[in-house]
C-alpha cells in the first residue's frame, strides 16, 4: 500500500501537538497527527486538568472547615477519596473528547498508534491493524515528557508514587513523603496535606519552588508550614528501603543521614523527554538530557523537522508548548511569525497559597547586570482579599530604573495564577512603569495590588 501524503505530520497529540495541527489546518495544511495513547496527551489526561480538578477539591475542603470565619455552619465536613478522584477523571474525559472533537472538526486525520522516522520526511505508525506509512515535507515532533525516576527511588504503584498514581490514589496516605518541591511536587504536597496527610516535602536546592524567586519561596514556604507541612531544604532522599506498608527514607541534611518512616512517597525529581525508539538519532537529531536541540524557531536542524514543547526544553509548561505549536504551523504555511520568548511565559503553581511569576527575578535581574527598583504590595492591605478572607499574600514587581521596563512580576496568594496575566499582556507590549501607574484598575479587586505595587517600586503606594 502506498503511503498516505500529507502537508504536515505531528507526532504526539498534547496541547503543542493538537494546537500545531489545528493551526496548520486553519491555515490550508492537509495535516495528521500520531498520538500512541491519549488525545490531549500528559496535561489533559494526567498533568494540568486533573490536577487542578483534585485541587478545587481541597480548596472547597479547606474552605468548608473555615465556614465559621464567614458566618455560616458546616458540620461533619468530611471527604471522600474516590468521588474526588472520579471527578477528576471525568474533568479530563470531557477535555479528551473536546480534542477528539477539534481533530474531526478541522479535518484533520487521526492515526492512533506509536510513530517512528525511519527517513527523512517519512512515519511509520504501528497500529493495532498493522503498520501504517505516511510522508510529509513538514513533521512536528510533539511527544512530550514523562516523569524522572531515580536510581533506587523508582516507582512501584504501591509505596512509592509518581503523579500518575497519585493521581488515582488507591488509598489516603497517612504520613506522606514528597520528593522535589518544584510544581508538581508542592501541588500534591498542598493537595494531600490540605486532606490531613502528615506531610514531608524534602528539596535537594536551597528553598521550595527554587525556580521562583526568592523572597516569593520564602513567603510560600512560612504559608506551608502554618498548614502543617514540615519542609527540609538542602536535603536529600538518598535511600528507600521498602517493607510492607511501609518506607524508611534515608534523607541526608546537613552532612547527617537520618532515617524517617513514611506510609507513601511521591517522588516528583523532574521529567525527561520522550526522545527514544523515534529514530532520531540516526536522522542527526541532536538531543542533550533527553530534550532535541531546536533554535528560536523549534527547527531541529534537519530539513522539515521540527520540536515543540517539553520534547525541546525548558520552559516545561502546555502554555508554551501551545504557541509553539501555532508558531511552527503558521511557519510551514509561509508566514513570518514572533519566535516564543521563555522570559515571557508566565509560570503558575496552584498549590495554596497559589504562586505564579513572569519574566527576571529580582536577583536574576541583578545578575544580568540591570539596575533595579522593586516594588511589594500585600494582601493584608488590599480590600477585596480582606473580604475574601484571603489576607496572606504578595505582589512583587521589578522595574528597569533607567527605563522603567517590567523586568518580572512574581506572585503568591489567592487567585494569583490568574492575576498574572496582566503583567503578561504588559511585557508583551513592553509595558512601562508609567503605562501601569497610569492605567485605571477597577475596585474592589485584587487586581488593585498589582497597580500598588508598580507604585510601590516608585515610592507612591497609596494604601500602604
Amino acid at each position: 500500500m502506498a503511503a498516505k501524503s500529507y502537508d504536515l505530520i505531528v507526532i504526539g497529540a498534547g496541547p503543542g501537538g493538537y494546537v500545531a495541527a489545528i493551526r496548520g489546518a486553519q491555515l490550508g495544511l492537509s495535516v495528521a497527527i500520531v498520538e500512541r495513547e491519549h488525545l490531549g496527551g500528559i496535561c489533559l489526561n494526567w498533568g494540568c486538568i486533573p490536577t487542578k480538578a483534585l485541587l478545587r477539591s481541597s480548596e472547597v475542603f479547606h474552605l468548608m472547615h473555615r465556614a465559621k470565619e464567614f458566618g455560616l455552619k458546616a458540620e461533619g465536613v468530611d471527604f471522600d477519596l474516590d468521588a474526588v478522584v472520579k471527578r477528576s477523571r471525568k474533568v479530563a474525559g470531557q477535555l479528551t473528547s473536546g480534542v477528539a472533537h477539534l481533530m474531526k472538526k478541522n479535518k484533520i486525520t487521526v492515526v492512533m498508534g506509536e510513530a517512528t522516522l525511519p527517513a527523512k520526511g517519512k512515519v511509520s505508525v504501528k497500529t493495532d491493524k498493522g503498520t501504517e506509512d505516511l510522508t510529509a515535507k513538514n513533521i512536528v515532533l510533539a511527544t512530550g515528557a514523562r516523569a524522572r525516576e531515580l536510581p533506587g527511588l523508582e516507582a512501584d504503584g504501591d509505596l512509592v508514587w509518581t503523579y500518575k498514581h497519585a493521581l488515582q490514589p488507591k488509598r489516603m496516605p497517612k504520613k506522606l513523603l514528597v520528593i522535589g518541591s518544584g510544581a508538581i511536587g508542592i501541588e500534591f504536597a498542598s493537595f494531600y496535606n490540605t486532606l490531613g496527610a502528615d506531610t514531608t516535602v524534602v528539596e535537594v536546592m536551597d528553598r521550595v519552588l527554587p525556580v521562583e524567586d526568592a523572597e516569593i519561596s520564602a513567603f510560600a514556604k512560612k504559608a506551608f508550614e502554618k498548614q502543617g507541612m514540615k519542609i527540609m531544604q538542602k536535603a536529600m532522599v538518598k535511600k528507600l528501603d521498602r517493607a510492607k506498608g511501609k518506607v524508611t527514607a534515608h534523607i541526608e541534611a546537613g552532612g547527617k543521614v537520618e532515617k524517617h518512616e513514611f506510609d507513601t512517597v511521591i517522588s516528583a525529581v523532574g521529567i525527561v523527554g520522550n526522545v527514544e525508539n523515534l529514530g532520531l538519532e540516526d536522522l542527526g537529531v541532536k538531543i542533550d538530557r533527553t530534550h532535541v536541540i531546536t533554535d528560536a524557531y523549534c527547527r531541529t536542524g534537519v530539513e522539515g523537522l521540527y520540536a515543540i514543547g517539553d520534547i525541546a526544553g525548558a520552559p516545561w509548561l502546555a502554555h508554551k508548548a501551545s504557541h509553539e505549536g501555532v508558531m511552527v504551523a503558521e511557519l510551514i504555511a509561509g508566514g513570518n511569525p514572533h519566535p516564543v520568548k521563555p522570559e515571557s511565559i508566565a509560570g503558575c503553581t496552584y498549590c495554596h497559597p497559589q504562586v505564579a511569576s513572569v519574566g527576571y527575578s529580582e536577583a536574576k535581574a541583578k545578575e544580568l547586570g540591570y539596575d533595579v527598583k522593586v516594588g511589594r504590595f500585600p494582601f493584608i492591605g488590599n480590600g477585596k482579599a480582606i473580604a475574601l478572607g484571603e489576607e496572606g499574600g504578595m505582589i512583587k514587581t521589578v522595574f528597569d530604573a533607567k527605563t522603567g521596563e517590567l523586568l518580572g512580576a512574581h506572585m503568591v496568594g489567592a487567585e494569583v495564577t490568574e492575576l498574572i496575566q496582566g503583567y503578561v499582556v504588559g511585557r508583551q507590549l513592553e509595558t512601562t512603569e508609567e503605562d501601569l501607574m497610569n492605567t485605571v484598575f477597577p475596585h474592589p479587586t485584587l487586581s488593585e495590588m498589582m497597580h500598588e505595587s508598580v507604585l510601590d517600586a516608585y515610592g507612591r503606594v497609596i494604601h500602604m
